[in-house]
Protein backbone atom coordinates (compact mmCIF):
# COMPACT_ATOMS: atom_id res chain seq x y z
CA UNK A 1 0.00 0.00 0.00
CA UNK A 2 1.46 3.72 -0.94
CA UNK A 3 1.72 6.10 1.71
CA UNK A 4 0.20 9.81 0.72
CA UNK A 5 2.83 11.99 0.50
CA UNK A 6 2.13 15.92 0.75
CA UNK A 7 3.83 18.66 -0.05
CA UNK A 8 4.65 21.67 0.92
CA UNK A 9 5.60 24.04 -1.84
CA UNK A 10 5.91 27.91 -3.20
CA UNK A 11 8.46 29.05 -5.77
CA UNK A 12 8.68 31.82 -3.28
CA UNK A 13 10.96 32.10 -0.46
CA UNK A 14 10.50 33.21 3.25
CA UNK A 15 7.63 32.31 3.79
CA UNK A 16 8.03 30.59 6.40
CA UNK A 17 7.68 26.68 4.36
CA UNK A 18 9.67 24.37 5.90
CA UNK A 19 8.77 26.07 9.77
CA UNK A 20 5.44 24.86 9.21
CA UNK A 21 7.05 21.21 7.79
CA UNK A 22 8.65 20.93 11.06
CA UNK A 23 6.13 21.98 13.30
CA UNK A 24 3.47 19.75 11.06
CA UNK A 25 5.70 16.71 11.64
CA UNK A 26 5.83 17.89 14.99
CA UNK A 27 2.02 17.86 15.53
CA UNK A 28 1.35 14.92 13.86
CA UNK A 29 3.46 12.95 16.25
CA UNK A 30 1.89 14.47 19.10
CA UNK A 31 -1.75 13.43 17.62
CA UNK A 32 -0.64 9.64 17.52
CA UNK A 33 -0.20 9.44 13.65
CA UNK A 34 3.47 8.10 12.29
CA UNK A 35 4.84 10.54 9.93
CA UNK A 36 8.52 10.91 7.93
CA UNK A 37 9.46 13.94 7.31
CA UNK A 38 11.70 13.72 3.70
CA UNK A 39 13.68 16.94 3.18
CA UNK A 40 14.14 17.89 -0.98
CA UNK A 41 15.43 21.22 -0.61
CA UNK A 42 19.03 20.96 -1.45
CA UNK A 43 19.64 23.76 1.25
CA UNK A 44 18.75 21.30 4.07
CA UNK A 45 16.92 23.37 6.53
CA UNK A 46 14.93 21.26 7.42
CA UNK A 47 17.42 18.72 8.41
CA UNK A 48 19.07 21.61 10.12
CA UNK A 49 16.00 22.15 12.76
CA UNK A 50 16.00 18.67 13.69
CA UNK A 51 19.49 17.77 13.93
CA UNK A 52 22.16 18.94 16.30
CA UNK A 53 24.97 19.82 14.97
CA UNK A 54 27.36 17.32 16.06
CA UNK A 55 25.11 14.90 14.13
CA UNK A 56 25.46 16.63 11.19
CA UNK A 57 28.69 16.77 10.84
CA UNK A 58 28.49 13.07 10.88
CA UNK A 59 26.13 13.06 8.46
CA UNK A 60 27.21 15.25 5.62
CA UNK A 61 30.92 15.06 6.44
CA UNK A 62 31.75 11.19 7.39
CA UNK A 63 32.30 8.99 4.20
CA UNK A 64 31.93 5.52 6.02
CA UNK A 65 29.09 3.80 3.01
CA UNK A 66 26.18 4.41 5.04
CA UNK A 67 22.91 5.71 3.15
CA UNK A 68 21.32 8.54 5.35
CA UNK A 69 20.46 11.27 3.10
CA UNK A 70 18.10 11.29 0.36
CA UNK A 71 21.06 12.77 -1.94
CA UNK A 72 23.07 9.37 -1.11
CA UNK A 73 20.12 7.36 -1.86
CA UNK A 74 19.63 8.66 -5.61
CA UNK A 75 23.63 8.90 -5.68
CA UNK A 76 24.00 5.49 -7.50
CA UNK A 77 21.52 6.69 -10.40
CA UNK A 78 24.26 8.58 -11.19
CA UNK A 79 26.55 6.23 -12.12
CA UNK A 80 25.46 2.82 -13.21
CA UNK A 81 23.29 1.74 -9.96
CA UNK A 82 20.21 1.83 -8.71
CA UNK A 83 18.37 3.31 -5.40
CA UNK A 84 19.85 2.37 -2.59
CA UNK A 85 17.32 2.43 0.80
CA UNK A 86 18.34 4.91 3.09
CA UNK A 87 18.62 4.52 7.18
CA UNK A 88 15.91 6.75 9.07
CA UNK A 89 16.85 9.23 11.63
CA UNK A 90 14.23 8.70 14.12
CA UNK A 91 13.59 12.40 16.36
CA UNK A 92 10.30 10.90 18.41
CA UNK A 93 7.99 7.40 18.52
CA UNK A 94 6.43 9.12 15.81
CA UNK A 95 8.50 11.03 13.42
CA UNK A 96 11.14 9.72 11.15
CA UNK A 97 13.39 12.03 9.11
CA UNK A 98 14.94 11.58 5.74
CA UNK A 99 17.69 14.05 5.88
CA UNK A 100 18.37 16.38 2.88
CA UNK A 101 22.52 17.43 2.05
CA UNK A 102 23.54 20.55 -0.52
CA UNK A 103 24.74 17.70 -2.63
CA UNK A 104 21.18 16.64 -3.71
CA UNK A 105 21.78 19.59 -6.47
CA UNK A 106 24.18 17.21 -7.81
CA UNK A 107 20.90 15.15 -9.13
CA UNK A 108 19.49 17.77 -10.76
CA UNK A 109 20.94 17.38 -14.26
CA UNK A 110 19.71 14.09 -14.15
CA UNK A 111 16.64 14.97 -13.18
CA UNK A 112 16.46 17.18 -16.20
CA UNK A 113 17.61 14.91 -19.03
CA UNK A 114 15.75 12.04 -17.42
CA UNK A 115 12.30 13.99 -18.12
CA UNK A 116 12.34 13.85 -21.82
CA UNK A 117 13.84 10.50 -22.33
CA UNK A 118 10.78 9.43 -20.55
CA UNK A 119 8.68 9.94 -23.78
CA UNK A 120 11.13 7.73 -25.82
CA UNK A 121 9.84 4.34 -27.46
CA UNK A 122 11.83 1.94 -26.02
CA UNK A 123 14.80 1.51 -22.96
CA UNK A 124 12.73 3.79 -20.07
CA UNK A 125 13.50 1.67 -17.53
CA UNK A 126 16.17 4.42 -16.03
CA UNK A 127 14.44 7.80 -17.18
CA UNK A 128 11.53 6.46 -14.95
CA UNK A 129 13.76 5.24 -12.01
CA UNK A 130 15.55 8.39 -12.03
CA UNK A 131 12.64 10.80 -12.65
CA UNK A 132 10.42 8.56 -9.68
CA UNK A 133 13.77 8.13 -7.25
CA UNK A 134 12.01 10.05 -4.76
CA UNK A 135 8.39 8.52 -4.29
CA UNK A 136 10.64 5.28 -4.64
CA UNK A 137 12.62 6.39 -1.70
CA UNK A 138 10.18 7.98 0.46
CA UNK A 139 7.43 4.89 -0.05
CA UNK A 140 10.51 2.49 0.87
CA UNK A 141 11.33 4.65 4.16
CA UNK A 142 7.47 5.15 5.03
CA UNK A 143 7.07 1.58 5.01
CA UNK A 144 10.24 1.02 7.10
CA UNK A 145 8.77 2.73 9.83
CA UNK A 146 4.79 2.09 9.08
CA UNK A 147 4.37 5.65 8.91
CA UNK A 148 1.07 7.10 7.21
CA UNK A 149 2.01 10.18 5.96
CA UNK A 150 5.03 11.65 4.13
CA UNK A 151 5.31 15.30 3.87
CA UNK A 152 8.20 17.31 1.65
CA UNK A 153 9.51 20.36 2.16
CA UNK A 154 10.77 21.59 -1.11
CA UNK A 155 13.37 24.48 -2.22
CA UNK A 156 11.47 27.56 -3.91
CA UNK A 157 12.36 27.02 -7.22
CA UNK A 158 10.52 25.66 -10.61
CA UNK A 159 13.42 23.24 -11.31
CA UNK A 160 14.00 19.67 -12.18
CA UNK A 161 14.47 18.56 -8.44
CA UNK A 162 10.90 20.34 -7.15
CA UNK A 163 9.29 18.86 -10.53
CA UNK A 164 10.39 15.21 -9.49
CA UNK A 165 8.80 16.06 -5.89
CA UNK A 166 5.41 16.91 -6.87
CA UNK A 167 5.19 14.84 -9.88
CA UNK A 168 5.88 12.35 -6.19
CA UNK A 169 3.23 13.93 -4.25
CA UNK A 170 -0.31 12.94 -3.99
CA UNK A 171 -1.07 16.50 -2.31
CA UNK A 172 -0.04 20.06 -1.85
CA UNK A 173 0.10 22.70 0.44
CA UNK A 174 0.95 26.27 -0.31
CA UNK A 175 2.63 28.42 2.47
CA UNK A 176 2.36 32.21 1.95
CA UNK A 177 2.89 35.67 3.14
CA UNK A 178 0.51 38.67 3.13
CA UNK A 179 2.80 40.50 0.33
CA UNK A 180 3.60 41.15 -3.18
CA UNK A 181 6.18 38.48 -3.65
CA UNK A 182 3.73 35.26 -1.89
CA UNK A 183 1.48 36.60 -4.64
CA UNK A 184 3.68 36.77 -7.53
CA UNK A 185 4.78 32.89 -6.81
CA UNK A 186 1.60 32.25 -6.40
CA UNK A 187 0.71 33.45 -10.27
CA UNK A 188 3.74 31.20 -11.38
CA UNK A 189 2.91 27.92 -9.34
CA UNK A 190 -0.49 27.25 -10.31
CA UNK A 191 0.54 26.81 -14.34
CA UNK A 192 3.30 24.90 -13.38
CA UNK A 193 1.55 22.44 -11.18
CA UNK A 194 -0.68 22.17 -14.33
CA UNK A 195 1.64 21.44 -16.90
CA UNK A 196 4.18 19.32 -14.20
CA UNK A 197 0.55 17.48 -14.10
CA UNK A 198 -0.43 16.92 -17.67
CA UNK A 199 3.22 16.53 -18.61
CA UNK A 200 3.16 13.30 -16.53
CA UNK A 201 0.03 12.03 -17.37
CA UNK A 202 1.45 11.75 -20.58
CA UNK A 203 4.45 10.31 -19.29
CA UNK A 204 1.94 7.50 -18.10
CA UNK A 205 0.32 6.91 -21.14
CA UNK A 206 3.33 6.00 -23.04
CA UNK A 207 2.97 2.40 -23.78
CA UNK A 208 6.97 1.76 -23.37
CA UNK A 209 6.35 2.86 -19.56
CA UNK A 210 8.28 0.34 -17.24
CA UNK A 211 6.06 -2.10 -15.52
CA UNK A 212 8.91 -3.82 -13.25
CA UNK A 213 7.99 -1.16 -10.38
CA UNK A 214 4.96 1.13 -8.86
CA UNK A 215 4.69 4.41 -10.33
CA UNK A 216 3.41 7.46 -8.55
CA UNK A 217 -0.21 8.98 -10.41
CA UNK A 218 1.35 12.45 -10.03
CA UNK A 219 -2.17 14.24 -8.73
CA UNK A 220 -0.12 16.94 -6.74
CA UNK A 221 -3.47 18.59 -5.74
CA UNK A 222 -3.89 21.60 -3.77
CA UNK A 223 -6.02 21.02 -0.77
CA UNK A 224 -4.93 24.30 0.45
CA UNK A 225 -2.90 27.25 1.72
CA UNK A 226 -1.42 28.48 4.88
CA UNK A 227 -0.93 32.02 5.82
CA UNK A 228 1.95 33.30 7.88
CA UNK A 229 1.14 36.57 9.47
CA UNK A 230 4.13 39.03 9.91
CA UNK A 231 2.74 41.36 12.61
CA UNK A 232 -0.54 41.17 14.14
CA UNK A 233 -2.88 43.96 15.50
CA UNK A 234 -6.01 42.97 17.25
CA UNK A 235 -5.93 39.18 16.25
CA UNK A 236 -5.81 40.87 12.18
CA UNK A 237 -3.09 41.28 9.75
CA UNK A 238 -1.24 44.37 9.65
CA UNK A 239 -2.61 47.55 7.51
CA UNK A 240 0.15 47.40 5.12
CA UNK A 241 -0.25 43.44 4.45
CA UNK A 242 -4.20 44.26 3.79
CA UNK A 243 -4.19 44.77 0.56
CA UNK A 244 -2.41 41.85 -0.62
CA UNK A 245 -4.02 39.73 2.13
CA UNK A 246 -7.24 40.37 0.46
CA UNK A 247 -6.23 39.06 -3.29
CA UNK A 248 -4.67 35.90 -1.88
CA UNK A 249 -8.38 34.09 -1.74
CA UNK A 250 -8.96 34.96 -6.00
CA UNK A 251 -5.61 34.32 -7.41
CA UNK A 252 -5.21 30.92 -5.04
CA UNK A 253 -8.97 29.72 -6.97
CA UNK A 254 -7.41 30.87 -10.52
CA UNK A 255 -4.09 30.31 -10.73
CA UNK A 256 -4.02 26.80 -8.39
CA UNK A 257 -7.38 25.65 -8.64
CA UNK A 258 -8.50 26.89 -12.07
CA UNK A 259 -12.02 28.17 -10.69
CA UNK A 260 -13.73 31.51 -10.57
CA UNK A 261 -12.42 34.03 -7.96
CA UNK A 262 -14.32 33.96 -4.89
CA UNK A 263 -16.09 37.05 -3.12
CA UNK A 264 -14.44 36.41 -0.01
CA UNK A 265 -11.27 37.14 2.61
CA UNK A 266 -8.48 34.86 4.11
CA UNK A 267 -10.67 34.49 6.93
CA UNK A 268 -13.87 33.55 5.42
CA UNK A 269 -12.00 31.36 2.69
CA UNK A 270 -12.48 27.69 2.63
CA UNK A 271 -9.27 26.81 0.78
CA UNK A 272 -6.92 28.97 3.96
CA UNK A 273 -6.15 26.06 5.98
CA UNK A 274 -5.04 28.43 8.56
CA UNK A 275 -3.38 31.82 9.14
CA UNK A 276 -0.46 31.54 11.91
CA UNK A 277 0.66 34.58 14.27
CA UNK A 278 4.28 35.43 13.91
CA UNK A 279 5.71 34.08 17.29
CA UNK A 280 8.83 36.49 17.38
CA UNK A 281 10.18 36.05 20.78
CA UNK A 282 9.50 31.80 20.91
CA UNK A 283 11.21 31.15 17.89
CA UNK A 284 15.24 31.56 18.57
CA UNK A 285 13.30 29.45 21.88
CA UNK A 286 12.89 26.73 19.71
CA UNK A 287 15.39 27.47 17.16
CA UNK A 288 17.94 26.55 20.47
CA UNK A 289 15.72 24.08 21.85
CA UNK A 290 15.04 22.26 18.23
CA UNK A 291 11.59 21.57 19.29
CA UNK A 292 8.27 23.49 17.97
CA UNK A 293 7.13 26.65 19.23
CA UNK A 294 4.25 24.91 20.73
CA UNK A 295 5.98 22.31 22.56
CA UNK A 296 8.55 24.66 24.09
CA UNK A 297 9.13 24.10 28.35
CA UNK A 298 9.50 26.09 30.80
CA UNK A 299 13.11 25.15 31.17
CA UNK A 300 13.64 26.29 28.01
CA UNK A 301 12.00 29.58 28.52
CA UNK A 302 8.46 29.23 28.38
CA UNK A 303 6.92 31.21 31.15
CA UNK A 304 5.16 34.18 31.48
CA UNK A 305 3.73 34.97 28.96
CA UNK A 306 5.72 32.88 26.53
CA UNK A 307 3.94 29.95 28.25
CA UNK A 308 0.61 31.49 27.72
CA UNK A 309 1.67 31.56 23.88
CA UNK A 310 2.71 28.41 23.79
CA UNK A 311 -0.50 27.10 24.37
CA UNK A 312 -2.05 29.90 21.91
CA UNK A 313 0.43 27.77 19.14
CA UNK A 314 -0.50 24.06 20.66
CA UNK A 315 -4.03 25.19 19.60
CA UNK A 316 -3.33 26.70 15.94
CA UNK A 317 -1.35 23.92 15.12
CA UNK A 318 -3.46 21.05 16.52
CA UNK A 319 -6.49 23.12 14.65
CA UNK A 320 -4.51 23.37 11.44
CA UNK A 321 -3.01 19.40 11.51
CA UNK A 322 -6.87 17.78 12.01
CA UNK A 323 -7.62 20.45 9.31
CA UNK A 324 -4.93 18.85 6.74
CA UNK A 325 -5.68 15.54 8.04
CA UNK A 326 -9.00 15.88 6.64
CA UNK A 327 -8.20 16.44 3.45
CA UNK A 328 -5.57 14.05 2.53
CA UNK A 329 -6.13 10.98 4.55
CA UNK A 330 -8.74 8.67 3.09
Amino acid sequence: MTVPIVAFFNNKGGVGKTSLVFHTAWMLGELGHRVLAVDLDPQANLTVAFLPEETLVDLWETENGNVRTVHQAVKPLLEVGDIAPPELYSIQDNISLLPGDLGLAGFEDALAQAWPDCLRDKELYRPFRITTAFWQIAQHAANAVSAEIILFDVGPNLGAINRAALVSSDDVVVPLAGDLFSIQGLRNLGPSLQAWRKGWTKRLENDARPTSFELPSGVMKPVGYVVQQPQVRLDRPAKAYTRWMDEIPAEYRVRGLSLAAPASSVETDPECLAMFKHFRSLVPLAQEARRPVFLLRPAEGAVGSHATAVKMAYRDFETFTNELLNRVLP
